[in-house]
């Protein structure tokens, strides 16, 4: 069954090739009418995907340039993009088996930097899981990388701002730290369960409330630890982020240590890094209309079921919510 692409229709076939079994594939088509400069970016993603070999990256398995349509073959992915995955299956998988997909995408993500390549737009739909539940990035797009942990600025200067970093926002900045920062929205998402960055905030309320130092909340039922390795990727500092390697070892103990793994007792609403003793309130984040309960300002937030949590915490009234701090 065809669905919409980008540039045309993105098929599921299969590959016959001679001595070797037929082979489940994706097939992304080009539609005819399209530009010279949308067919440069359709080709220019198959001739990034064929200098990568590694087992948590989307394999390039041919490209059609011969008649029409033209096609790039990939190899297939049962369960799609990996937000609509997990929003499709809320609550059915372990913290473990969660953390066993991040550390899939980390270890593509590792890869990526040891080869030099600056993903740009990481986020949990440009992930693909497999029907054993294996993540692998895509969405590749062509730069000009020249060494690991270049810096460049696009021409257009455009950054998708929910997973973007300050620096790729601002300056159009772009390098390994921030695919860090992306990589720590992807945690969050996982987390959540495919839950949208920053709720229902426009983009220029998202620019503003992370240079203020807002920083997304722990999911529920998150590691207190994963959070704070989320924490680490959003530094304000490039610099002071976690390299990849850094991040896949710390997820892999994760896994084999089951029992350290503490979620945070009911999440908080933000965190600074410094975790500073502001009132919530009080800090410059984006104002909400008025509501008339606690369970109302959740549902328009999108996080209404978390009103038993709040209940349970003692935060019944809106007074009470304005009074918490970050811890």
């Amino acid at each position: 069954m065809p669905f919409g692409g980008e540039f045309g229709e993105i098929c599921r076939g299969c590959l016959k090739l001679p001595s070797k079994r037929e082979l489940p594939v994706a097939i992304k088509t080009l539609k005819v009418g399209c530009s010279e400069k949308q067919k440069r970016t359709f080709l220019s993603e198959a001739s990034i995907m064929g200098q990568f070999d590694h087992s948590n990256i989307i394999r390039l398995e041919g490209v059609i340039t011969r008649g029409k349509p033209m096609m790039i073959v990939v190899e297939y992915m049962g369960n799609a993009v990996l937000d609509s995955f997990l929003r499709k299956h809320e609550g059915q998988f372990t913290v473990i088996q969660l953390i066993g997909m991040l550390c899939g995408i980390a270890s593509g993500m590792k890869y990526l930097s040891e080869m030099g390549y600056i993903h740009k737009i990481l986020a949990a739909h440009k992930i693909l899981v497999n029907s054993n539940l294996v993540c692998k990035v895509a969405g590749f797009r062509q730069a000009h990388e020249e060494k690991v942990d270049s810096v460049f600025t696009t021409m257009g200067g455009k950054a998708t701002v929910l997973w973007a970093a300050p620096e790729a926002i601002q300056y159009h900045r772009y390098s390994t730290a921030s695919d860090v920062w992306s990589f720590g929205i992807v945690m969050w998402e996982v987390m959540s369960y495919g839950e949208r960055p920053y709720w229902d905030m426009s983009n220029q309320d998202v620019i503003k409330a992370v240079e203020d130092g807002f920083r997304l909340s722990a999911p529920m039922n998150c590691p207190s630890r994963l959070h704070q390795l989320m924490l680490e990727c959003w530094q304000k500092d490039r610099n002071d982020r976690p390299k990849f390697a850094q991040i896949l070892s710390i997820l892999s103990k994760m896994g084999c240590n089951p029992d350290s793994l503490k979620a945070i007792p009911n999440g908080c609403l933000s965190t600074r890094p410094q975790n500073l003793h502001i009132p919530l309130m009080e800090q410059s984040f984006p104002t909400f209309p008025c509501f008339d309960s606690v369970g109302e300002w959740l549902d328009a937030i999108e996080m209404g079921r978390y009103k038993d949590n709040f209940t349970a915490a003692g935060y019944c009234y809106l007074e009470s919510v304005a009074r918490m701090t970050v811890q």
